[in-house]
C-alpha cells in the first residue's frame, strides 16, 4: 500500500495549483489530505469525485475556510470516523479509516499560534489524540499521519536556536509529541534517513523554500507492532501547490 500524506493549505487553492495532476501521477493508494479549508456544505461534486478510480471523504471543520481532514481512496476501508469524540472535533482535525489488519489515522493538529495563545489547547488536543490513538491500538495496529505542527528535534528545523520559544518548536511541544514515541510509535522518515536539511514546511517569506530554509513538521507514525512492514518513508520536496509538500510511506 502506498500511502501519501499533504497539508494542500486549501483544496481549492491546491487544485488550482495542480493538485489533480498530481493526484493521477502518483497513483498512491490513499491520500490523506490537511488543511483543506472547506466545509461539506461548501463541497463540490468536482471536489467529491475528485481522482479518476478514487473516491473520497471529507471532515471539514464547523467555521469555513480553516482546517479540515479528507481522504481520497481506492482501497475501500472497513469503516472511516470523523473525530475523537473531543471539543476538537468541530474543528475538523482527525479521520479514521479502518482496515482489516490496522488503522490508518489522518491528523491536523491545531497550531500554537504567535505569542503561544493556543499552547494550551495543543497539549490538551495531544493528550487526547494520543489517549484515542491507544484506545484503536488494543484492537490492532495504528498508523497515523499528518501535519503535527511540531518539528520534534533540532534537526528538523533550520534554526532551531532562533525558534526555541517559538510556535511549533516549544519544549512543551516537543516533549509531547515524544510520548508517541515512548509508547512505541516510530518515527518512519528517520527509520531511514537520519541526515539534516529535509523538511516539509516552509514560510512563503524571505524566499525561505527557494532558500530551503524549513521545518519538518509532517510525518508518519508507524505503531512498532508493523514497523518492520514498511518498506519507505520519503518527504516529496520537490512537488509545489502549497507551502507544505506531501510526504509517502509505503508498507506491506
Amino acid at each position: 500500500m502506498k500511502i501519501i500524506s499533504w497539508n494542500v493549505n486549501g483544496i481549492r487553492a491546491a487544485i488550482k495549483n495542480g493538485f489533480i495532476d498530481f493526484l493521477n501521477k502518483a497513483d498512491a493508494d490513499v491520500f490523506c489530505l490537511q488543511e483543506i479549508k472547506i466545509s461539506n456544505d461548501d463541497l463540490t461534486e468536482d471536489i467529491k469525485n475528485i481522482g479518476k478510480g478514487y473516491k473520497s471523504h471529507w471532515f471539514g471543520a464547523e467555521k469555513r475556510g480553516y482546517s479540515g481532514v479528507a481522504f481520497i481512496y481506492k482501497i475501500e476501508p472497513e469503516s472511516i470516523k470523523e473525530g475523537i469524540g473531543s471539543r476538537f472535533d468541530k474543528e475538523g482535525r482527525t479521520i479514521t479509516m479502518e482496515f482489516e489488519k490496522f488503522y490508518l489515522i489522518n491528523v491536523y493538529a491545531p497550531h500554537s499560534q504567535r505569542e503561544l495563545l493556543r499552547l494550551k489547547d495543543k497539549l490538551e488536543f495531544n493528550d487526547l489524540f494520543l489517549k484515542y490513538c491507544e484506545k484503536l491500538r488494543k484492537k490492532k495496529p495504528v498508523l497515523i499521519t499528518g501535519d503535527f505542527n511540531v518539528a520534534h528535534k533540532a534537526i528538523d528545523l533550520k534554526n532551531p536556536k532562533e525558534n526555541e520559544k517559538n510556535a511549533g518548536y516549544t519544549i512543551e511541544e516537543r516533549e509531547s509529541f515524544q510520548k508517541h514515541l515512548d509508547k512505541g510509535y516510530f518515527d518512519a522518515f528517520r527509520m531511514f534517513n537520519q541526515e539534516p536539511g529535509h523538511y516539509t514546511w516552509w514560510s512563503y517569506r524571505f524566499n525561505a523554500r527557494a532558500r530551503n530554509i524549513g521545518w519538518r513538521i509532517d510525518y508518519f507514525l508507524v505503531d512498532k507492532k508493523i514497523k518492520d512492514k514498511v518498506k519507505s518513508s520519503e518527504i516529496l520536496e520537490n512537488v509545489m501547490g502549497s507551502d507544505h509538500c506531501p510526504i509517502s510511506l509505503e508498507i506491506d
